[in-house]
């Protein structure tokens, strides 16, 4: 019988750290049923209650970074942290909601159901926001124009990238 030569080893073989990750990511779906007998009002509360939460979302991601980077949380700074997510929810909220009314509405008055609804409601809804905020006649006319070629591109994504 031949015998098997052991090798020596120069010591213990020290393996390498490993962690392993692993989980599943997927989108939450949160339904908000509003009804309150119209259509009209139906569609312009429920754009505002999901696009607002979308606002409030994003102030507190930010105002979360802002406090890591920081390294503290103050009372003061919770208080103006709170504040500017309600600020953001109802800003974001408001334009989201006339933005939906309005594109119901001319949907309504043409009877179809196309980009050029989307286009004269980010339009419409550009300049309405614009002019609430008091920056000027020449502002007003930008951001109708920025307000229907973002929603009209939005229009054009979903109907063809999206479906």
């Amino acid at each position: 019988k031949k015998k098997k030569k052991k090798k020596k080893s120069r010591g213990k073989k020290k393996k390498m750290p490993s962690s392993t990750f692993s989980g599943t990511v997927s989108s939450p779906k949160l339904s908000v049923a509003v009804d309150m007998g119209n259509p009209f009002l139906n569609l312009t509360v429920d754009g505002f209650l999901k696009i607002g939460a979308v606002g409030v979302t994003k102030s507190l991601v930010e105002d979360t970074y802002k406090a890591i980077d920081k390294g503290s949380v103050s009372k003061s700074t919770f208080e103006s942290a709170l504040k500017k997510m309600c600020k953001e929810g109802v800003y974001w909220g408001s334009v989201a909601g006339i933005y939906v009314g309005t594109e119901y509405g001319i949907e309504r008055v043409r009877g179809t159901r196309d980009w050029k609804n989307a286009m004269l409601a980010g339009a419409a809804t550009g300049a309405l926001v614009s002019a609430a905020t008091n920056k000027g006649n020449d502002k007003i006319v930008l951001d109708a124009i920025m307000g229907g070629a973002l929603a009209t591109a939005s229009q054009f994504l979903n109907n063809h990238y999206f479906i």
